[in-house]
């Protein structure tokens, strides 16, 4: 197995380059003195450590870091890295720093180099939903992100979250954590500096509002937004006359605000109703910019609004895989900094399990179903690996080839046609189940 020309060692290298640069530390300090001096955990290991994982006790955490560190350095031994010192040392540090790291892999994913990225009819592929995050329970997290009650009066912490997704490729192009009280269509437009021409994004029922289907018009960007039945006079009338498609032209509501709009009450849009017939005989309505029913038609579109459960899976991924919920602090600041580091080492693992398809059809081949590669085993995989693979002296292709050896030689079949039912209530107490799963966590 060859590395030259992999996109994911590429974007290892860059990635190696830009951690540990200077630029890094004069824009993600949030103080222009801190990071100054030669520090014993300068800013580049203190990311790193950050990305390790980090989810079991921080003692156990950071005696495993500092015998790495000084396995792999000829300088004197670091001993006074402690939990105190990283507590101190990370509130020094801006968490959009993490942000900016996933960036570095989505620039350098989209190059006309690399050619493994999917597409579908055309269009770059993404979705976007909106999930609770629950947080640890103090009173600056409450402030900060707002609690939820059930009805057993249990509070919790608890912040909303939404992230653009491309759900062909894997890669998350966006993502916010801000107060639960914030509705997701005012998040999902918090994504649209990562939208462009050539982009369909699809979004589940919440989402069809008019002025959410006009920023998106107005940027030449396509949706497809599931509608209820009842959504409006318009989609009510389209279910009775039980047509497949039927472009029709909407107006904002008479109670619409339009203070500071670029739109009136007579101002009018073009979308496209499609109805989708499901096996169990409900009716699925889709909204969408797509209006040529010649190039688009009406049967591709229970395909295509299906890839939207790509966003579902990447969250159970978060949530189950990199136990995003596992937090190593309490303030504000830390809950954000665990989060947007979650979401880059998913884009990291992601980029070097994309550049292992070619190898995993090769050999699917041989067998009687096709097969992909564990999620939760590649976490696992990465736990102490990473250090390896981002440290700044680290031999990188050593270890890039066994993650892709590791990664190849654990598959999981892919068993179509398999659906299971939701269960809404599931968590309705707050009392989770003694087994969540059936599967080892790897983390």
């Amino acid at each position: 197995m060859k590395t030259v020309g992999k996109n994911s060692y590429l974007i290892l290298e860059k990635l190696k380059e830009v951690i540990f640069s200077k630029e890094i530390i004069l824009k993600y300090r949030n103080n222009k003195t801190e990071f100054t001096r030669n520090r014993k955990q300068p800013f580049g290991q203190m990311l790193l450590f950050m990305f390790n994982l980090v989810k079991k006790s921080l003692v156990i955490e950071i005696d495993t870091f500092v015998q790495f560190l000084n396995s792999k350095t000829d300088s004197e031994e670091i001993k006074d890295f402690t939990k105190s010192a990283f507590v101190q040392k990370r509130m020094k540090i801006n968490p959009e720093v993490f942000k900016y790291l996933s960036e570095v892999i989505v620039e350098n994913t989209y190059v006309e180099s690399n050619t493994i990225i999917e597409f579908f009819a055309g269009f770059r592929l993404l979705a976007v939903d909106g999930s609770k995050v629950t947080l640890p329970y103090t009173e600056e997290l409450k402030k900060e992100f707002g609690e939820s009650k059930n009805n057993t009066n249990t509070s919790v912490v608890q912040g909303r979250t939404s992230i653009l997704y491309d759900v062909l490729n894997h890669i998350a192009l966006d993502s916010v954590l801000e107060n639960s009280g914030i509705g997701e269509r005012e998040l999902a437009l918090k994504h649209n500096f990562r939208w462009k021409k050539g982009d369909l994004i699809i979004y589940d029922r919440g989402y069809p509002s008019y002025d959410f289907k006009y920023e998106h018009i107005k940027k030449d960007v396509n949706f497809v937004i599931r509608a209820t039945t009842t959504h409006s006079k318009a989609v009510v009338s389209f279910v009775s006359s039980g047509k497949k498609s039927l472009v029709v032209e909407i107006f904002p509501q008479e109670r619409h605000c339009f203070k500071d709009k670029e739109y009136n009450k007579n101002t009018s849009i073009k979308i496209r109703l499609v109805r989708v017939d499901l096996p169990n005989g409900e009716i699925e309505v889709l909204m969408t910019s797509l209006l040529d029913s010649q190039k688009y038609p009406s049967k591709m579109f229970k395909e295509l609004y299906f890839l939207r459960w790509g966003i579902e899976t990447y969250y159970d991924e978060l949530k189950n895989k990199i136990k995003l919920e596992y937090f190593t602090g309490y303030s504000k600041m830390s809950v954000l900094q665990d989060f947007f580091c979650a979401v880059f080492i998913s884009n990291l693992q992601s980029t070097i399990v994309n550049d292992l398809q070619d190898e995993l059809e090769l050999k699917n081949q041989k067998t009687k179903l096709d097969y992909k590669i564990n999620a939760n085993l590649t976490y696992g995989f990465l736990k102490n690996r990473v250090l390896e693979l981002l440290f700044k002296e680290g031999a990188l292709e050593d270890v890039f080839l066994e993650l892709q050896t590791l990664f190849l030689k654990n598959t999981v079949p892919i068993r179509p046609g398999r659906s299971n039912p939701r269960n809404v209530g599931k968590y309705r107490n707050r009392i989770r189940p003694f087994v969540l799963k059936n599967q080892r966590d790897a983390v």
